[in-house]
């Protein structure tokens, strides 16, 4: 008789070889994420990290361009950094090198930036105020305005000898924000529920959305709007030596497009990347002058890269709201940030 044997074959476990193909996966992801979120005008990089700021090493003659992009703020910029690229301590201490730098014969700042806090975008209008007072007004500081330079943006660049924007740009929103004040209490009011903030003075939990605004804590708050604004138009009047009359005319916060900009003073030219860096270069008048780069990367960990916010799950506009008025509770911020945000 035929003996059939059967044999038993072991079922291959797959699970280590689908766990190593999704972290191979995930790291091709990151890998192409760093390739296209990296700066095309970054093409040179003259810093060396070896000290605690990085310390400008360019040869010969150069003007020094600077990039203000995503939104300005105390925090490290970085490819998955909520506020963007922009590095705030670096950016000031830059400066301040090529203050001292004889080789240094300009200052470019580019700028792509919806705004931010007010506190950090002053300090880098001051720096740059700095910059121009320091070195007699013989070095001259231009702004390109890139796709978008509003609020804070157009803030920083105001002092600038030269203002020129791509012709797509939207730039302006002059003006200043707390942004949203949530009132919780009639909600609290339908599910039974009370709160009572225990405080040392009847304004101290002010804009806290689970006691509600009063008429005076309003008024209050427009006040801390109403100073910063005023601050923002005096610059805005001082940088672009315009009256202060016409300047608030145009600021009531809207956004300008290039060519509207130009019409009202606020730029003084419309023209490519290209052409913007032939001029600030004419403004020299030397062929041996370059422009240079300077740019700030942060190095990102393996795990950091893989756990960053672009993988997690997107909340819908309810929940996002929802922690708002939770997490927010008693918290606010003035800014000089526009609300619309070109994409």
């Amino acid at each position: 008789m035929e003996t059939i044997q059967i044999q038993n074959k072991k079922k291959r476990n797959k699970g280590p070889i689908i766990f190593f193909a999704i972290v191979g996966l995930l790291i091709l992801i990151v890998l192409l994420l760093n390739v296209t979120s990296t700066k095309k005008h970054a093409k040179y990089n003259p810093l060396n990290s070896s000290d605690d700021f990085p310390k400008l090493d360019v040869e010969g003659k150069y003007i020094g361009r600077l990039y203000v992009e995503g939104e300005i703020g105390d925090g490290e910029g970085g490819v998955f950094d909520e506020k963007g690229t922009y590095f705030h301590a670096e950016t000031l201490n830059a400066i301040d090198q090529m203050i001292e730098d004889k080789n240094n014969k300009g200052l470019y700042i580019y700028v792509n930036s919806p705004g931010g806090s007010v506190s950090t975008s002053d300090e880098l209008y001051l720096k740059i105020k700095e910059y121009q007072e320091k070195t007699g007004g013989k070095r001259p500081v231009v702004a390109y305005f890139d796709d978008m330079a509003a609020s804070g943006g157009y803030y920083i660049s105001a002092p600038a000898d030269k203002i020129v924007a791509n012709r797509n740009c939207w730039t302006g929103s002059i003006g200043v924000t707390v942004g949203n004040m949530y009132d919780a209490t009639g909600l609290l009011e339908k599910l039974g529920i009370r709160a009572k903030a225990i405080t040392s003075g009847p304004n101290k939990a002010m804009g806290d959305p689970l006691s509600g605004l009063t008429k005076e804590q309003e008024d209050i708050f427009q006040s801390l709007v109403d100073e910063a604004y005023e601050q923002f138009a005096t610059i805005v009047s001082e940088g672009r030596g315009m009256d202060i009359k016409t300047v608030k005319k145009l600021a009531d916060g809207r956004i300008y497009t290039a060519k509207q900009a130009l019409e009202n003073g606020l730029v003084d030219k419309i023209m490519t990347e290209e052409d913007a860096d032939e001029y600030c270069l004419s403004l020299v008048n030397d062929k041996d002058v370059t422009i240079q780069d300077i740019v700030f990367e942060r190095e990102e960990t393996l795990f950091g890269l893989l756990t960053s916010k672009i993988f997690e799950k997107k909340e819908d506009a309810i929940d996002r709201i929802a922690k708002e008025v939770v997490a927010g509770s008693g918290k606010f911020s003035i800014s000089y940030l526009a609300p619309i945000e070109k994409h």
